[in-house]
């Protein structure tokens, strides 16, 4: 496994991956936050804000591979968001690939399976965040173009899984409020996605970063089974197995959500991935992760 850098190392996504490859070769881990213990990996603090910092970052790592996951996640459709999801998503994008075209590191981005692609129909982004995304996985090709910048950008569906700490998303919150006994109130749960458990996704960026086959190229991530959020919730509630029923409808539903799913083919044929998760199993290791921890997670 060649050396790498993963930005957003403590998020979701980032920290299993961050460990994942720990175990494999030389691995660095950005954050802003105070990182944890992780056998193998060395940490560093750095805004990918900040064109400067993140110039010398990759010049003093000289990563193989960049596996860009840090950015600001937030699928809300206010204005307040524009501001943030383009400064966290685009410039920071934009800021790594230019300090990757001097120190000649390979990128790996987390794209959005909201940008326009053939899954969706080619529907325009339904938010600023996944207008930053579909914004920053241009810069990727025009770098690549221009510059010879080795690109991939992996197009996650709808992840979930153990140690997803964030509980505004729906697996968490609904899981941890059945847990406490407390009534989950939801949108009508008409929503479609196609769901996939969170080391699948690991799978498939480390896939992504060695592959010579995936340069220049997006994938989509996920199971190709569609699912709505209603069925998800009841599925958690049937798997918890007690606490007050999920209230459907108390909670608007988002403007412009379009059904989505992965495109399963390219995935499978230049990257040798496909997701090995079904989603009952995905969601009782979930749960069973959350029922563990449900003191200390809020």
């Amino acid at each position: 496994m060649p050396g790498s850098l993963v930005t957003g190392a403590t998020g979701f996504i980032g920290s299993h991956l961050v460990r994942r490859l720990g175990l494999s070769g030389e691995t660095h881990g950005v954050s802003r936050s105070e990182p944890p213990a992780v056998p193998g990996v060395t940490w560093h603090r750095a805004d990918l804000r900040d064109a400067a910092a993140v110039e010398g970052l990759l010049a003093a790592v000289r990563p193989d591979v960049v596996y860009h996951l840090a950015g600001e996640v937030d699928g809300a459709r206010e204005t307040g968001t524009v501001l943030p999801t383009l400064q966290g998503n685009l410039t920071s994008t934009v800021n790594v690939l230019a300090a990757a075209a001097r120190s000649g590191s390979r990128v790996v981005l987390a794209g959005s399976s909201e940008e326009p692609r053939p899954g969706n129909g080619h529907a325009a982004p339904p938010s600023p965040y996944a207008m930053a995304k579909a914004a920053a996985s241009g810069y990727a090709d025009l770098f690549h173009r221009l510059w010879g910048v080795p690109y991939t950008i992996v197009r996650p569906t709808m992840v979930y899984g153990p140690g997803q700490r964030d509980g505004t998303k729906l697996v968490p919150y609904v899981t941890l409020s059945l847990l406490r006994g407390e009534e989950p109130r939801l949108t009508s749960g008409a929503k479609v996605a196609d769901w996939v458990y969170v080391d699948d996704v690991v799978a498939a960026f480390a896939a992504a970063g060695v592959s010579g086959r995936a340069v220049g190229r997006a994938f989509d991530v996920g199971t190709g089974v569609r699912a709505s959020v209603r069925e998800v919730v009841e599925l958690l509630h049937r798997i918890v197995g007690s606490g007050r029923g999920p209230r459907f409808g108390a909670v608007s539903d988002r403007p412009l959500d379009v059904p989505q799913a992965a495109d399963t083919g390219p995935a499978r044929e230049l990257l040798g991935w496909e997701a090995g998760v079904g989603l009952e199993e995905g969601l009782r290791r979930t749960v069973a992760w959350y029922a563990a921890r449900q003191g200390v997670i809020r």
